[in-house]
């Protein structure tokens, strides 16, 4: 099995969910004693966030290209960033290393693509929501329609992520009002989890629309390339 580098981090809340997913993937094919190899570099989110928060994209781009070169010599065969809005700084990653990089984005319109799906709801930071580093990356590649909540509802639930979810705190009362800025959008065939926290909070039982956990989603692409 090859060995997978997680930038990861932010937060360490879904972080923690990718080790067990992909420790869980790897026992699941393989039995016995079996456990996934993986390299974890694990950021001071405080740090991150701040960067986020003053637009700084140059220096947290540059901090997570000097990580992924650092997982690629301490041995890792592949990468994953371990958020969904630092893929802002996938392009940057992709080019200082010379392993490949598992995009979530690409990993995540494979599925919807292969199940029909085409105009998908994306829910993230808004960060994530907003600019098109990703919403471009679903339409370039996939052809996808794909909207975002008006902007009350960006706000909202930006402040869910980084308020609550980031810091361990799972609310019904959140989870209710996330599950009305869902339903309260028309158009849509499918709901993508564009934060690798909102796994935490909804899921399929929520709601009659296909959810998609881009953290689930991403490590099932991972756990088949390494073992490919």
């Amino acid at each position: 099995m090859k060995t997978i580098g997680i930038i990861g981090g932010m937060s360490w809340e879904s972080t923690a969910v990718y080790y067990r997913l992909l420790n869980e993937g790897v026992r699941a094919r393989l039995g016995g004693q079996h456990s996934a190899p993986l390299l974890i570099w694990s950021a001071d989110f405080a740090e991150i966030e701040a960067l986020q928060a003053s637009g700084s994209w140059e220096a947290a781009t540059a901090l997570m290209v000097d990580v992924a070169k650092r997982l690629e010599g301490a041995g890792a065969d592949l990468l994953l960033i371990a958020t969904n809005t630092m893929h802002l700084c996938a392009d940057a990653i992709s080019a200082a290393v010379s392993i490949p990089l598992l995009h979530i984005a690409d990993a995540t319109g494979a599925v919807l693509r292969g199940k029909g799906l085409n105009k998908p709801l994306l829910l993230g930071t808004r960060y994530t929501m907003e600019m098109d580093f990703y919403k471009g990356r679903l339409t370039d590649h996939f052809g996808f329609n794909v909207r975002v909540p008006g902007e009350a509802g960006r706000e909202e639930i930006n402040r869910i992520i980084y308020d609550e979810l980031c810091q361990g705190e799972i609310s019904d009362n959140s989870r209710a009002r996330m599950l009305e800025i869902i339903a309260a959008q028309s158009g849509v065939d499918s709901v993508i989890l564009g934060c690798t926290e909102i796994g935490l909070l909804i899921d399929q039982r929520h709601t009659d629309l296909p959810v998609f956990d881009t953290t689930e989603v991403h490590a099932e692409a991972a756990l088949e390339q390494a073992l490919g």
